[in-house]
């Protein structure tokens, strides 16, 4: 039985509204001065994160899944794809506004096996910065007519944000990440975005993206529907864990570590962002030293682990 972390490489991806923000804050080596998202914790097709060590090391996340079902207590009958995917985001331009579809539309309509609910933990942000999240259409039909016409002003629900901030996005949900923000965002296992308005903006070539107008009023939930946050924070010697959300598809949780603490591994498998800080883990009387932008998996089979340092995670698992 595998039992130690299964630490992960990222894959860069990159956006006409990416920056330079995952090497100034995370000393990643990016492709580009154009690179928006690190898949940090990735199997799907489109970008899957590679094993740096153990057994494993050089394989896919994708492969693990498929051929080493018994790391995440995978049922042997079930073929569906590696279920969630974790990116940290670098908003140096605002994001589309867009909306993602839920599972049924995304299997119906785009053959694919999950639609794309999200929710997002702000890292930092620069002064006055905002999302996207929601609108004010009470009807469909006011969602078109205010689409046709581009009132966007009064359409779009605008939100400040602050490093720290949480924020819980279902599919159906109109929504944009804005200028000057870095968000970890913990998502289904989806790729598919419909975009409503993108300000007009041009590629490198003067093209302006595609839209799709049609099924995102489609998929969009009208009127909006704020979702409650009730977060619980408890404390496991020099852990405080503050659980996000408890969701349909992901539970995710803010980790702070001032000391040690030694916990016990209670899920099937555990993902683990270092967004913060220096720590170290021990597992079976093997220590692996953690750093910011560090990111791994714990394994079905793990039964113990210690925590020792001063840092931050974002924790989650299905």
């Amino acid at each position: 039985m595998y039992r130690e972390p299964i630490f992960l490489q990222p894959v860069f991806q990159e956006r006409i509204w990416g920056g330079q923000k995952l090497r100034t804050e995370f000393n990643y080596d990016i492709p580009n001065e154009k690179t928006g998202e690190a898949w940090v914790i990735s199997a799907h097709p489109h970008g899957s994160s590679i094993i740096a060590n153990g057994d494993l090391a050089g394989k896919t996340l994708a492969d693990a899944w498929e051929n080493h079902g018994e790391l995440f207590n995978k049922i042997p009958s079930n073929q569906e794809e590696y279920p969630l995917l974790v990116k940290i985001l670098d908003a140096d331009a605002d994001l589309s506004v867009q909306v993602h579809p839920d599972d049924t539309f995304a299997q119906q309509v785009e053959g694919v096996p999950y639609g794309k609910t999200e929710c997002w933990y702000v890292i930092s942000v620069e002064e006055d910065a905002e999302l996207v999240i929601g609108h004010h259409a009470k009807t469909k039909e006011e969602l078109t007519q205010l689409v046709d016409d581009g009132e966007w002003d009064k359409l779009l629900r605008r939100k400040k944000v602050k490093a720290g901030d949480f924020v819980y996005v279902p599919s159906g949900t109109i929504h944009a990440i804005g200028k000057g923000i870095v968000i970890l965002e913990t998502q289904q296992s989806s790729d598919i975005t419909y975009r409503v308005y993108d300000y007009d903006r041009t590629d490198a070539n003067g093209q302006k993206r595609e839209l799709h107008l049609d099924r995102s009023i489609e998929v969009t939930t009208v009127p909006h529907q704020d979702v409650a946050s009730d977060q619980q924070e408890v404390t496991v010697e020099d852990l405080a864990i503050k659980k996000l959300t408890e969701a349909e598809y992901f539970t995710v949780y803010h980790w702070k570590l001032t000391g040690d603490a030694a916990l016990k591994l209670e899920q099937d498998f555990l993902q683990v962002s270092v967004i913060e800080g220096n720590a170290t883990i021990t597992v079976e009387g093997n220590t692996f030293p953690l750093g910011k932008g560090d990111h791994f998996i714990l394994p079905y089979g793990v039964k113990d682990y210690h925590l020792s340092g001063d840092a931050e995670f974002i924790v989650s698992h299905v």
